[in-house]
């Protein structure tokens, strides 16, 4: 269906007529990158979200991630162009397995992961992203929390708050794979570079980083250390803006396996079609979205005072 610069100049045709704006995740494709209005982590691309005055928004990540911009914009047309780009993690956890949890742990705070559907969102206290997840567990004035669904994520956060954490038990099966003897092989074919991995990792993994950050954080420990040569744990769409943003630097994936389906779904071709006929459309029904909606605006209510 022509080539991608065909296809860019034809997106960006439509994009103007339809103004809508495009939001890109950092594991999506190269090519997917490099037509975006903007490209972030799961805080940034909320936050965008929130202040877009745009008419569409096309979401090029996966659902939980257009839901959110729908929670944030009830009045937009909110895109998703492949309508099963999901997200394992967040199908580990459900309203009801996360309300009979409630009745467990009866008056301990919910804070749930931004990977997690509305309805989860809406059975939570706060939300939080791997970018401020420490920030906003600390923030919360009880002594314990329930953090869902990352297990991984969650025990991240236990090293470096006070408060005790109730796990739930679910993870990112991409950042799952990376394992500590990658890190060791890395490291002897690379011994000057420097391992930044992301909190989703395992913690075996996470004890053997320089440095744990979001997709976000990865990006700014880039560009902002004296490192040439950097080794990314995480999905490995991220090097391509790396790339991008430091030519003069090598960036070597912790694990060529490290690739998230889900995240690889959307094409040009498919932003393209999804722009003509204003589907597939993402809606969260109202009574779920007003819900959602208080935790999500409280994390972004916390961004807001660093």
């Amino acid at each position: 269906m022509g080539n991608s610069n065909e296809l860019s100049a034809k997106i960006a045709d439509l994009k103007q007529k339809r103004k809508a704006i495009i939001l890109v995740h950092n594991y999506q494709l190269g090519e997917v990158q490099d037509i975006a209005d903007f490209v972030g982590d799961s805080l940034e691309l909320s936050r965008k979200a929130a202040a877009t005055d745009a008419e569409v928004i096309v979401f090029c990540g996966v659902h939980f991630m257009a839901e959110t911009a729908s929670i944030l914009n009830p009045d937009k047309i909110v895109l998703l162009p492949d309508k099963n780009a999901g997200c394992p993690m967040a199908d580990m956890i459900t309203a009801n397995a996360l309300r009979e949890k409630k009745q467990e742990f009866t008056d301990i705070p919910v804070v749930c992961y931004i990977n997690s559907s509305a309805r989860v969102k809406a059975e939570s206290d706060i939300c939080c992203t791997s970018a401020n997840a420490i920030e906003i567990v600390n923030s919360i004035d009880c002594n314990k929390v329930i953090f869902v669904p990352d297990k991984y994520l969650g025990h991240y956060v236990s090293t470096k708050s006070d408060k005790e954490i109730i796990l739930w038990q679910g993870y990112c099966p991409t950042h799952a794979k990376i394992l500590p003897e990658h890190i060791i092989q890395r490291k002897e074919e690379y011994p000057e570079a420097k391992v930044v991995v992301h909190p989703e990792c395992r913690p075996e993994v996470i004890a053997l980083a320089d440095a744990v950050l979001s997709t976000g954080g990865i990006i700014r420990f880039a560009r902002e250390s004296n490192a040439e040569q950097i080794i990314i744990g995480t999905e490995i769409g991220i090097i391509h803006r790396l790339k991008k943003d430091n030519p003069e630097k090598l960036f070597v994936p912790l694990s060529e396996q490290a690739i998230c389906p889900n995240m690889k779904k959307i094409t040009l071709e498919k932003i393209l079609w999804s722009l003509e006929d204003l589907s597939p459309q993402v809606k969260v029904a109202e009574d779920i979205r007003i819900m959602a909606k208080k935790s999500v605006d409280r994390m972004l209510g916390i961004g807001k005072r660093e």
